[in-house]
């Protein structure tokens, strides 16, 4: 019997531990592997820096959730740089959107300053008309897109950057494989910071990487793993795997909850503009309708009338919502992106970022609309 996406990751990919007949995956703790007498391997693991057991359920299981196959890495910047390091050469011309999580896109201006790439940063919706045929060699897109959840179209991204000889790789963290799965719309390389929902308890730094299969892309990843050195530890693997078992229930929770705050917050004084792309009124939302399912995140932004000033006053009285930086846990989580990203930020002076955990969407609305005085 074929086991449905829920399944799999509720059951961390349904293994039973053959010596001892454990449902939960073992944690492996060592660093190197034996070898028999002629000096063979007595298994398929030789030292910690390539991988370790405890990897494969996680692994397996987003493989499967994504329909490919999956690396992890010790954080979700260093799953993206794999992806740019292991796939570009010097001089390459790169497409990018310009909106993405801020570190990734200074990572990447760093990265085109070391390997003197031509970077090409343009708005979500000029991303395919960018690609240079025969001349552009990867296309990053991150949809939706952290802060201001900008929706970005996979399937013709995929398709202008496979026509000029590019890859396509896609941010899909906000995302979830719960509600999206790029590689069925053309992307050759989904990447997530694993720090988010996919372990969904704010207890866990990882990344992953997801391509279609074992080939040379897989190969090359790895390879680039093993080299810098960017391997996850086998604790964060096991909470990774754990983590993976909720996803679904979390997200389904998640997304109902924001677009109920997103509405409600759309009629709420104080507001000037709710960012969701589950709304009609988001310039995205066809296009997220079209290529998400089940929902739209449990990300939005406000837009708070009064500016920056008055932005950090409705932060500062929230009592529900924790003020911290990163999002997909179990706890609501509000911040001002602009004072995080510091100076240089793309990000409004007057917007809020809020991350919608698992307590009653009623109590969060009260919340927010106790701070803004509404």
């Amino acid at each position: 019997m074929k086991k449905s996406p829920e399944t799999l990751a509720a059951q961390a990919g349904g293994r039973i531990d053959a010596p001892t007949g454990a449902l939960v995956p073992a944690l492996h703790t060592s660093t190197t592997f034996a070898r028999d007498p002629g000096y063979a391997l007595v298994g398929p693991h030789e030292y910690a820096r390539d991988d370790n057991p405890t990897f494969l359920p996680c692994e397996d299981v987003l493989g499967e959730l994504e329909g490919g196959a999956a690396l992890v890495f010790a954080s979700g910047m260093a799953a993206a740089s794999a992806v740019v390091e292991s796939t570009v050469r010097t001089g390459d011309h790169v497409v990018a959107s310009r909106a993405m999580y801020w570190s990734f896109r200074n990572r990447l201006r760093a990265l085109a300053d070391r390997f003197a790439l031509d970077l090409e940063l343009c708005d979500p919706g000029d991303v395919a008309r960018a690609v240079r045929p025969g001349v552009t060699r990867l296309v990053w897109i991150e949809t939706p897109a952290n802060p201001t959840w900008d929706v970005v179209d996979v399937a013709a991204a995929a398709g202008a950057a496979h026509a000029g000889g590019a890859l396509l790789a896609v941010d899909s963290t906000a995302a979830t494989p719960v509600l999206s799965r790029p590689l069925e719309l053309g992307a050759d390389f989904v990447m997530h910071s694993a720090t988010k929902y996919l372990s969904g308890h704010g207890d866990v730094v990882a990344g992953a990487v997801v391509v279609r299969d074992r080939g040379p892309l897989w190969q090359s990843l790895r390879a680039h793993r093993r080299g810098a050195g960017s391997v996850l530890g086998p604790f964060e693997a096991w909470l990774l795997s754990r983590g993976m078992r909720t996803l679904f229930v979390r997200v389904a929770r998640q997304c109902e909850s924001a677009l109920a705050l997103a509405e409600a917050l759309a009629k709420t004084p104080g507001i000037r503009e709710v960012l969701y792309p589950g709304l009609p009124t988001h310039p995205g939302h066809a296009i997220a309708a079209r290529q998400m399912r089940g929902g739209f995140g449990g990300m939005l932004s406000v837009r708070v009338d009064g500016g920056r000033a008055r932005a950090l006053e409705v932060a500062g009285k929230l009592t529900v919502f924790a003020r911290a930086t990163s999002f997909g846990g179990t706890e609501s989580l509000v911040e001002h992106r602009a004072s995080v990203e510091g100076p240089g930020s793309l990000a409004p002076e007057d917007l809020l970022r809020l991350s919608v955990g698992l307590e009653p969407a009623s109590e969060l609305l009260d919340d927010l609309r106790r701070a803004l005085g509404a």
